[in-house]
């Protein structure tokens, strides 16, 4: 009895194609993707400035953790002189809520804001803008300006 080899069976070009995909999705989403950054002068982007935003706000405002690490040290003196409320919510209280808008970048600036707005018992709201250093590594809340 003879035994031939099989016939290679060609790879539809979709299948080559998603194989590829999903290679780049799974390099991407590993350790070595923290380098990779997709502005081309290494600053943050407009959705890692979101993505920082949200963390950091969460739904009631930053931990003390994020207070220590993650704000400037221009921002932690300002608020440190700031009596009578907490200077990056820009309120007394502990807000319900909390929701970050639309980032924008000025790369030449190095500077990106978003509004942030907090949301009350009562569906009373207040916003103000948060400012980050796009060059800041590690990222870090800059400035607020608690003007209406």
């Amino acid at each position: 009895m003879s035994r031939t080899a099989p016939h290679p069976t060609r790879v539809p070009a979709a299948v080559a194609a998603c194989a590829a995909a999903l290679a780049l999705t799974l390099a991407a989403t590993g350790p070595a993707a923290a380098a990779v950054r997709s502005d081309p002068n290494g600053r943050h982007t407009a959705a890692e400035v979101h993505r920082f935003l949200t963390g950091f706000y969460g739904q009631h405002g930053p931990t003390r953790h994020q207070r220590d690490r993650q704000v400037s040290a221009y921002l932690k003196d300002r608020a440190a002189h700031t009596d009578g409320y907490d200077l990056l919510l820009c309120a007394q209280n502990t807000p319900r809520s909390i929701t970050v808008g639309k980032v924008t970048t000025a790369q030449s600036a190095g500077v990106g804001w978003a509004t942030v707005t907090t949301h009350w018992d009562g569906g009373a709201r207040r916003s103000f803008t948060a400012y980050v250093g796009l060059d800041s590594r590690p990222i870090t809340l800059q400035d607020v300006d608690c003007t209406p």
